[in-house]
């Protein structure tokens, strides 16, 4: 794979987690290799930004070493970059407010026309729970919605499964380098959906470890994909209920499953209703509100009337 000297700096400016997405970008704009990169002292990265950056953050040696590591990677498994001004770059992932500089990802991306849906949950699902996203994954399929998730245990494997069941395509956005399938015990499943024509996708290069602090993270670009957010089952703790309020923040709806708002598991998704969470019992009810969006628009007024009254 040759990776020219921009797209090596675009690789290393992925590393510099201290970074946020659009001082990234700004870094981009003024230099052209990742030579220029590691040319720069702490104080001149600090003054190209606007603002103070400690010494310690900054390791050259370390950062060449982690930028030729992802090259290799990226040869290894075919994995692409995009990087924010690309013509291919997710638009939905520009109009959030904390977006990525890049992504990196692995087989196909869904057409920029098609709508996605998230569906996300409990790592630990009721019966009922796995029913209802293997259900509702494969009714995605069946109408054509790419379904985003983050294959996790429980209600997003779950979810992955059903939308693969029904042949349709599923996005795996992950929270570590695009090769390094977490968790491993999911590998079979992230072979399944890159054969069948999907995505695994991730803002962290290649070769980046999968720390706690990255999941919470990972799960704004989940909500960032997709025109909605379903949360199937939550406990009151779940990491979904982060995607929910990325969701909102970010201007799309939630939705939480009718049929599992007594759940013992879903103490979160009834937490969501009650706060404003429109209650559905088959992917057509988000269907229908796609397709009506000016009556859609009252109901998300009305939805985030409730959750910013909180």
């Amino acid at each position: 794979m040759k990776i020219s000297e921009k797209e090596s700096l675009y690789i290393g400016l992925s590393h510099c987690y201290f970074l946020k997405g659009r001082e990234k970008l700004v870094l981009s704009e003024k230099l052209d290799s990742l030579s220029s990169l590691v040319s720069l002292s702490i104080k001149d990265i600090s003054e190209i930004i606007g603002r103070h950056v400690r010494p310690k953050k900054w390791d050259k040696d370390l950062l060449k070493s982690l930028t030729d590591s992802s090259i290799k990677l990226m040869s290894s498994y075919n994995i692409k970059m995009l990087y924010f001004y690309d013509s291919d770059f997710p638009p939905q992932l520009r109009e959030i407010p904390d977006h990525p500089f890049s992504v990196f990802y692995r087989g196909t991306l869904p057409s920029t026309e098609q709508p996605m849906l998230a569906m996300v949950g409990t790592r630990r699902p009721t019966g009922d729970g796995i029913e209802q996203a293997l259900n509702l994954g494969k009714e995605c399929a069946e109408k054509n919605i790419p379904v985003v998730s983050g294959l996790a245990f429980g209600i997003d494997c779950f979810s992955h499964k059903g939308c693969l069941e029904g042949e349709g395509k599923t996005l795996a956005v992950l929270a570590c380098g695009p090769e390094m399938i977490y968790p491993r015990s999911n590998k079979k499943l992230a072979a399944n959906i890159l054969e069948s024509g999907g995505c695994i996708l991730s803002e962290y290069a290649p070769g980046t470890e999968p720390l706690s602090y990255r999941f919470p993270e990972r799960n704004r670009i989940i909500s960032g994909l997709s025109r909605s957010v379903l949360i199937v089952e939550a406990s009151k703790k779940s990491g979904a209920l982060i995607t929910a309020d990325f969701a909102l923040e970010q201007g799309r709806d939630v939705y939480v499953c009718s049929l599992l708002l007594n759940s013992l598991q879903n103490e979160g998704g009834k937490a969501l209703y009650e706060q404003g969470a429109f209650a559905i019992k088959s992917i057509d009810d988000i269907l229908h509100d796609w397709k009506y969006p000016t009556e859609n628009n009252l109901r998300n007024n009305q939805q985030n009337m409730l959750f910013t009254n909180l």
